[in-house]
């Protein structure tokens, strides 16, 4: 496809379609999920090779959190000065060269501030490419365009482990940057063809919009961010913590390492397999319909498990979890889309993504509170509390209808 400027919303409703825009909407997402999932299990192990202790590898691995955490509002700066595009491009870029820190250094600082700057892009390609979505798509195709966004980025961080598996086997630890390195630069290259956004002009007589700025976004958008914003800050948390609840009970029931693992794996099939359907649903019916259900599964799963004493009762529970939470894929960024304005829409989804990431570091550091201070059957408990007051604080606050937001 060519570079040429393309308008938001230019294409009538029903010539729209997904598969038109298919290779430059999710194959970055793709190339950027195998990008990072690629190296993701090979960073503590690089740590330990280069002489970390457990706990500081686990600090550098933090560090992409930590990353993407502390970078989603200058993101939001970044994607409304060089729009979307750019902003991926980039994104893809600067995550090859932490990856090449990775890849390359010796020392353990390098390999920290390497994984610091894949965090980072991480931040600014996840904002861009979301706000890339949400202008081109048109609202009646936004949850199913934003459910197989989201998908598509899971397969790819599905995918990438098994590649570097393959790649470390036979080339040791270093291929694995390696494989990673080629993903995000063909997701950089693939994301410079994607059609530059046009903004849309102005109705005659109106006046050109005031600028924005993130502090102008916290006080006009402020109600959606202390209502909706605190229920995706819960969601996130509940996410999170879903992939330590699994391994961690696992182990606490005795279960065999592999059990373990074909456990989780079996629970993030599932997860992958329902977020095209949950978006159609969530576009056909309203967003009520798939974020409710979504945490109600996963609360009323995390409360059993506690009660599960094997291997098939877990598996049953973690399947239960993995449907809930793959039907709310796409939703977090849905919602943002849904509530955020034309005009500046880069800084409301920087504050909606940082809201995200908050809940994402809160959710299993409270998590391992409980379980040091009460015991770990407990922390799953309360995991599980803050799921279903999540859905319902989403069933009050998720509008009944579509939301109207305005240029401004």
């Amino acid at each position: 496809m060519s570079n040429t400027s393309v308008s938001p919303g230019a294409q009538a409703p029903a010539a729209f379609s997904l598969r038109s825009i298919a290779v430059v909407a999710f194959g970055p997402s793709l190339l950027f999920g195998i990008g990072e999932g690629a190296i993701l299990p090979i960073i503590p192990l690089t740590a330990r090779d280069l002489g970390a202790s457990i706990p500081m590898a686990a600090m550098i691995i933090a560090l992409v959190g930590i990353g993407s955490l502390l970078n989603n509002i200058p993101a939001s700066a970044i994607t409304m000065r060089f729009g979307e595009r750019w902003a991926m491009v980039v994104a893809g870029l600067w995550s090859a060269v932490g990856m090449g820190l990775c890849l390359w250094t010796s020392q353990l600082a390098l390999l920290a501030l390497g994984c610091l700057m894949v965090g980072m892009s991480q931040a600014v390609y996840n904002l861009a490419r979301q706000s890339y979505m949400s202008e081109v798509v048109p609202q009646h195709y936004r949850a199913r365009a934003l459910s197989a966004l989201g998908g598509v980025m899971r397969i790819g961080m599905f995918a990438g482990p098994f590649l570097a598996a393959g790649a470390v086997h036979l080339f040791g630890l270093p291929a694995a940057y390696v494989i990673g390195l080629i993903a995000v630069l063909a997701a950089a290259a693939l994301g410079a063809k994607i059609p530059d956004l046009q903004a849309p002009p102005l109705p005659a007589g109106q006046a050109e919009p005031a600028r924005t700025t993130v502090l102008s976004t916290l006080r006009d958008h402020r109600r959606v961010f202390l209502t909706l914003g605190l229920a995706v800050v819960m969601v996130s948390a509940v996410r999170a913590s879903r992939q330590a609840v699994i391994p961690l009970w696992a182990d606490h029931l005795a279960l065999a390492p592999s059990v373990a693992s074909l456990i989780y794996g079996m629970s993030g099939g599932i997860d992958m397999l329902v977020f095209y359907p949950a978006g159609k649903v969530m576009d056909h019916f309203g967003r009520r319909w798939v974020a409710v259900p979504s945490m109600l599964i996963m609360g009323l799963a995390m409360l059993l498990m506690p009660l599960t004493a094997g291997a098939t009762t877990l598996l049953l529970v973690s399947m239960a979890i993995g449907f809930g939470n793959g039907i709310g894929s796409g939703m977090i960024m849905t919602l943002g889309a849904d509530h955020s304005p034309r005009h500046g829409r880069p800084h409301f989804l920087g504050v909606w993504r940082l809201m995200s990431d908050i809940g994402s570091s809160a959710g299993p550091a409270l998590l391992s509170l409980l379980a040091g201070g009460l015991s770990l059957g407990a922390g799953i408990a309360v995991t599980g509390v803050i799921s279903l007051t999540a859905a319902a604080a989403l069933g009050h606050w998720i509008p009944r209808r579509a939301v109207k937001v305005s240029a401004g």
